[in-house]
């Protein structure tokens, strides 16, 4: 497929990161309106004391609001298992439509039985405004952004590209991260290097790449921004030169020393309902599930 790059666009982008999830959301601008776009919000949660709060949303809220934008799109890069996002409570204060991948009816099948969601979860996506397939385009203000789909973390992953900035959610990681690994249901290894590829292919290399996760390897500074061109010549897992042979035998063999992410539980539940929590049972209050030993 051809996608519509257009790198005479320069979005402006605002990066804001949560330290306690390793999570970097943006705000995307269009440079000739006041029209935005917010990728990747966080709900904050206490897990132990099954609380809930927003101070990292509205933390993006507030930048929105000062510096007079209009929000147009709460943009998924996929159903996160490290964070809930706050995409509901972000539009309730600032409008725009929730978008996600077509694919997200596949993880809501899987997670669906995992956490037994029963008949009322619906598992067509209708949670969300917008469900995008590969080539997809999309407006932000006078900017065209268009989607790769970029399965192989978890089916419904897509990269975000607006203008010359590319949003590849948990896909890429910086050069001496890596990759994003493979091993929970849905997943596949040999999926994700060859979605990784059409990235590194298709796109130029001067495109900006913003990450969704930064870990600081080695005890770095937190970075969340490269280049198509830095992770073809550095990324420690699928430089150029890596075969997909290679590539997936050493990320079967890494998945296998991982344990799950600390908030998957929690996470899946509300993603895979757009960031909504679960309705309220009889008594008033909402609960998330632990399945045992089902993940």
């Amino acid at each position: 497929m051809t996608y519509p790059v257009n790198m005479a666009v320069k979005p402006e982008v605002a990066a804001f990161y949560d330290p306690e999830t390793a999570t970097v959301s943006y705000v995307v601008k269009d440079p000739a309106s006041s029209a935005c776009a917010i990728i990747d919000s966080v709900m904050d949660i206490d897990y132990a004391a099954g609380r809930i709060s927003f101070a990292s949303a509205d933390q993006l809220i507030d930048y929105v609001r000062a510096n007079d934008l209009t929000l147009e799109w709460l943009i998924e890069t996929h159903a996160h298992a490290d964070h809930l996002s706050a995409a509901p409570y972000i539009q309730g204060k600032l409008g725009g439509r929730i978008g996600i991948g077509s694919q997200i009816t596949v993880v809501q099948e899987v997670f669906g039985k995992v956490f037994n969601e029963g008949t009322e979860f619906r598992r067509d996506g209708s949670q969300f405004d917008r469900l995008f397939e590969d080539g997809d385009t999309y407006a932000i203000g006078t900017m065209q952004a268009f989607v790769i789909a970029t399965p192989g973390h978890t089916p419904a992953c897509m990269t975000h590209v607006v203008g010359d900035a590319a949003f590849v959610g948990d896909t890429l990681f910086m050069p001496d991260g890596g990759t994003a690994r493979a091993d929970f249901p849905g997943g596949d290894a040999r999926v994700l290097y060859r979605s990784i590829r059409k990235i590194l292919d298709t796109l130029p290399g001067e495109m900006r790449l913003f990450m969704c996760h930064d870990y600081g390897p080695g005890g770095r500074e937190v970075r969340w921004e490269t280049t198509v061109a830095e992770e073809r010549a550095h990324n420690i897992h699928v430089r150029d030169g890596v075969s997909e042979d290679e590539f997936v035998a050493m990320r079967e063999a890494r998945d296998k020393t991982l344990g799950m992410p600390r908030l998957i539980v929690p996470s899946l539940q509300v993603n895979i309902r757009a960031g909504h929590l679960p309705e309220p049972e009889g008594n008033g209050r909402r609960y998330l599930k632990v399945p045992v030993n089902g993940l």
